[in-house]
């Protein structure tokens, strides 16, 4: 695991030497084309307001995105069905449960911070490595062995080829597999299902992305520490990861010119940071 934190920031680090360039798309607005997006529903928001920005430089590209789950990315981008498979994890290498897509490039896009959340009348704000380990798997099955109240736990997992749950298993509970059924499991197949299940179902926890996070529900500590950007860029929140956008070979055309305008120093900068993301340059430094 720690190979692939490693090829991560080294790919971050790449990434900020381009960071300052001006993006393609600011100066083609005669750029013409259509790009398809499938995969991570993490990704999703910064998809979204990325591509109402790029079509409003560049009105004759046209871009459709969906969001299935990371895995569905790279898949459609093998299949030709995607010009962008966005995930939630470097898709051209091995990673822990998933073989790397062979001829696909991974083009950073952010740093996505993941929590551990819960229904917002739940009265626990913080939990260990060990609680959420003992919850997950299905060994803590009461709120009060936490601190809590004397309540039943209903935990919402992500299904099997979420980017999500990827991150989460491996850097909230350190590889320990989650519990697969009982009459208080659920499991969610999108984060917008996660933040709706949460908000909706008493004395539940699972996890997100932070720009999904809502007053509906409550972003947990974990080991003390809040899941925060200054967190994170001091080096104590440990639980998030670099988003990617797979293309089958470097992008070209209309696709590299949007992939450039999402790496550029104004959207990082920008609507990027607004919506909860942490610019890549920013981890560059972190290991």
């Amino acid at each position: 695991m720690r190979k692939w934190f490693k090829s991560l920031t080294a790919v971050a680090l790449a990434l900020s030497l381009i960071g300052g360039a001006t993006s393609a798309a600011s100066a083609a607005s005669t750029l013409k084309g259509s790009i398809v997006i499938n995969g991570s529903s993490a990704l999703l928001p910064l998809t979204l307001q990325a591509s109402s920005e790029f079509k409003k430089l560049n009105p004759k590209v046209k871009i459709s995105a969906s969001a299935a789950g990371s895995i569905t990315g790279p898949q459609a981008v093998r299949k030709g069905i995607a010009d962008i498979g966005a995930v939630d994890w470097d898709a051209s290498i091995d990673v822990p449960g998933f073989k790397k897509f062979d001829g696909q490039v991974a083009n950073p896009v952010a740093v996505t911070v993941f929590a551990a959340i819960v229904h917002k009348d739940v009265k626990v704000n913080s939990l260990t490595t060990k609680q959420l380990q003992d919850i997950f798997s299905g060994k803590i099955t009461n709120w009060k062995d936490v601190g809590g109240a004397d309540e039943d736990i209903v935990v919402v997992n992500r299904k099997f080829g979420s980017g999500t749950r990827v991150n989460f298993q491996m850097k909230a509970l350190s590889g320990t597999e989650f519990m697969s059924k009982g009459d208080n499991y659920k499991e969610v197949g999108s984060s917008g299902d996660m933040k709706t299940t949460i908000e909706t179902t008493p004395n539940s926890i699972g996890y997100i992305d932070l720009p999904y996070v809502t007053t509906k529900m409550k972003a947990l500590s974990i080991n003390g520490v809040a899941p925060t950007e200054k967190n994170v860029l001091n080096g104590t929140y440990k639980v998030w990861g670099i988003g990617y956008f797979m293309t089958k070979g470097k992008p070209t055309g209309a696709t590299k010119a949007f992939i450039e305008y999402i790496q550029s120093n104004t959207f990082q900068n920008g609507s990027l940071k607004k919506l909860k993301f942490i610019p890549l340059a920013s981890v560059k430094n972190l290991k």
